[in-house]
C-alpha cells in the first residue's frame, strides 16, 4: 500500500458512505431529513467515528453554542447579562472524539449582599467556546455594584449613579443597560432607582431612567434544530416605581419591582438567559446554556 493511500485509511474517510458516521454520548439525538441534530443540554462527547466521501459534508458540521446566563443583583439589582452565542453552517472535523461543555447558569445576588449576581460559565465545542454572562450589580457591594463583564455584560444597579454596565464579549453578545438614580424630592421618598438589563446576543440592556427599569436585551434566533427557537437573552433590572422590567427574548428573566419583595425571575434552562434583578429581594439565577451539532447522514 502506497504512504498517501495508507494515510487516507488512517484518516479513517469512507468511501463507501458518501456522510460521516457519528456516535454521541450525553446527547438528545434526533433526525430531520437527511440531517442528525445532537442536543446537549450537559456535558457530553461527540465522536466521529469515519469521514465521509463526500467532499463538501463528508467532514462539515453546524453548531450552535451558547454558554450559561449571569445571575440578577439585588437591591435595584441590574439584570444578568445572557451567556455568548456562537453558531456556524461550516465548520470542519476530523475522526475523534470531541468533548462537549454546557455551562450552567450564575447564582442571583441577594439585596444588601456584596456580591454581584454570578457569572455564567462557558460552553465549547471542537475548539470553539463562548463565553459566560456578566452578573447585574448589586446594591451594597461597592465596585460590585457595576455590571459584570460577560458573553454579554450585566446591567449596573440603580442606587447610584456612578456604576456602569457591563460590556459583552464582541460576536457574541451586547453590553448591559445603565442604571439610574435621582433624588429630587427626597426625603419624603419621591425618588427614584431603577436598574438597567442585561445584555443579550440581539441587542444591548436597556438604561434604567426615572419612569421605567431597564429591559432585558433582545437575543437570537437560530433553526439548526429544524424549528426557529430563540437564545440569550438578557435580564430585565429590578427597580422601585414601576411594573418591573421585562426580560428579552431567548430565555432572560423578568425583573420585579419595590413592594411585591418578590425575587428575580430565572433565566430559562438551556436557552443561556440572564436572571431578572430583584428590587428588594434576590435576584434570578442565569438559564444554563447549551450547545447543538448538526450533520448529514444520508
Amino acid at each position: 500500500m502506497s504512504g498517501a493511500l495508507q494515510a487516507l485509511f488512517q484518516n479513517q474517510r469512507s468511501f463507501g458512505n458518501p456522510y460521516m458516521d457519528v456516535s454521541t454520548s450525553g446527547a438528545t439525538v434526533t433526525t430531520s431529513g437527511d440531517y442528525k441534530i445532537a442536543s446537549f443540554n450537559g456535558t457530553g462527547s461527540f465522536t466521529v467515528n469515519k469521514l465521509g466521501g463526500n467532499e463538501t459534508e463528508g467532514s462539515i458540521v453546524q453548531y450552535l453554542i451558547v454558554a450559561g446566563g449571569a445571575g440578577g443583583g439585588g437591591g435595584a439589582g441590574g439584570g444578568g447579562g445572557a451567556g455568548g452565542m456562537k453558531t456556524s453552517s461550516s465548520s470542519s472535523v476530523t475522526a475523534t472524539s470531541y468533548t462537549v461543555t454546557v455551562g450552567g447558569g450564575g447564582g442571583g445576588s441577594t439585596s444588601g449582599d456584596s456580591q454581584r449576581g454570578g457569572s455564567g460559565s462557558a460552553s465549547s465545542f471542537n475548539s470553539v467556546s463562548t463565553t459566560g454572562g456578566g452578573g447585574g450589580g448589586s446594591q451594597g457591594g461597592g465596585a460590585n455594584g457595576n455590571g459584570g463583564n460577560g458573553g454579554s455584560g450585566g446591567g449596573s444597579q440603580g442606587t447610584n449613579n456612578s456604576f456602569d454596565p457591563g460590556t459583552g464579549v464582541s460576536g457574541e453578545g451586547n453590553s448591559g443597560g445603565d442604571g439610574f438614580y435621582n433624588t429630587t424630592g427626597y426625603p419624603s421618598y419621591i425618588y427614584t432607582r431603577n436598574a438597567g438589563g442585561g445584555g443579550g446576543k440581539g441587542s444591548a440592556g436597556t438604561n434604567g431612567s426615572f419612569v421605567t427599569v431597564g429591559n432585558g436585551g433582545s437575543g437570537a434566533s437560530s433553526s439548526i434544530t429544524g424549528s426557529s427557537v430563540d437564545y440569550a437573552g438578557g435580564g430585565g433590572g429590578g427597580g422601585n416605581n414601576s411594573n418591573g422590567a421585562v426580560g428579552g427574548s431567548g430565555g432572560g428573566g423578568n425583573g420585579t419591582k419595590a413592594g411585591n419583595n418578590g425575587n428575580g425571575s430565572n433565566g430559562t434552562a438551556n436557552t443561556g438567559g440572564g436572571g431578572g434583578g430583584s428590587a428588594s429581594a434576590t435576584g434570578g439565577s442565569g438559564g444554563s446554556g447549551i450547545v447543538v451539532i448538526k450533520w448529514r447522514f444520508q
